[in-house]
């Protein structure tokens, strides 16, 4: 399990409400943070992704390992979360 999701969004991005949808189903609970209400924290995700689009979902592990998706992948997040 996980020990902490974040999940950078828009208020605009329909991939963002695909992950979250897809995170419920799984029982998870993660930390959201909207870029349009939150501009400032823009630099903080393009950093982590290296992109500029959302979503960006950061999996913290159990042991501080980071991981992060781009986007709706669930090729990537299925396991990072499992």
């Amino acid at each position: 399990m996980p020990k902490n999701i974040t999940i950078f969004t828009t208020n605009t991005c329909a991939y963002c409400a695909m992950v979250k949808k897809y995170l419920s189903a799984k029982g998870h609970t993660w930390e959201e943070v909207n870029l349009d209400q939150n501009p400032e924290r823009q630099a903080e995700a393009l950093q982590l992704s290296g992109a500029l689009t959302v979503p960006v979902t950061v999996v913290t592990k159990q042991d501080d390992s980071r991981e992060v998706i781009v986007g709706y992948n669930l090729a990537k997040l299925a396991p990072a979360v499992a």
